[in-house]
């Protein structure tokens, strides 16, 4: 979907202008998304596998939700809309606890120039993995996996078998890092 999405400047400041995100992605305007992790009380982490369909990354194994922030929408809204979006649960804005923004800028063999702010939260899955419903197109599998074999993927992220983007390493490692502190 061609969304309209808000210009931010290079510092994450809004600009006034919006823009579909397609050109947004074209000609490389810096814009917000919400990036949602995903942990249960066992220390387990939930992971989202890209759409096959995707043009960036498909079958990447990544964060457990994510999306784009849609022109005069809030962070927490585009959130909460996007979980519900890709995995069919209902999330309150108070469960959602912020662990940072995070810039990720990349371009892409096919043209496309990434500049993205990661507004990243973490909160607890209480719906047993069964109970998910992967959105069509954009997920084509979940799964829960430990904070071991979380770390060990980062620790391996050069050849870890389709998981994770190697330049945002220290991002993975700062997620763990505060689900743990969560879980302590």
């Amino acid at each position: 979907m061609d969304e309209l999405i808000d210009i931010v400047d290079k510092k994450g400041n809004p600009t006034g202008k919006t823009e579909l995100k397609s050109v947004i992605h074209r000609k490389g305007y810096f814009h917000h998304t919400a990036h949602i992790w995903f942990y249960t009380k066992k220390g387990e982490i939930l992971l989202s596998q890209r759409s096959a369909q995707k043009v960036i990354c498909p079958l990447m194994w990544d964060v457990s939700v994510a999306g784009h922030i849609d022109a005069g929408e809030t962070i927490k809204q585009a959130a909460i809309r996007e979980i519900k979006e890709e995995i069919s649960v209902i999330v309150l804005e108070k469960d959602l606890k912020s662990i940072g923004v995070f810039e990720c800028f990349q371009s892409y063999d096919n043209g496309i120039q990434d500049n993205e702010f990661h507004n990243t939260f973490i909160t607890e899955l209480k719906v047993p993995l069964a109970g998910l419903i992967p959105q069509e197109g954009e997920v084509d599998a979940l799964k829960l996996v430990s904070l071991n074999e979380f770390q060990n993927l980062i620790d391996t992220i050069h050849n870890n078998n389709n998981h994770f983007v190697p330049s945002n390493k220290n991002y993975y490692q700062l997620v763990l890092d505060k689900i743990q502190e969560t879980l302590n």
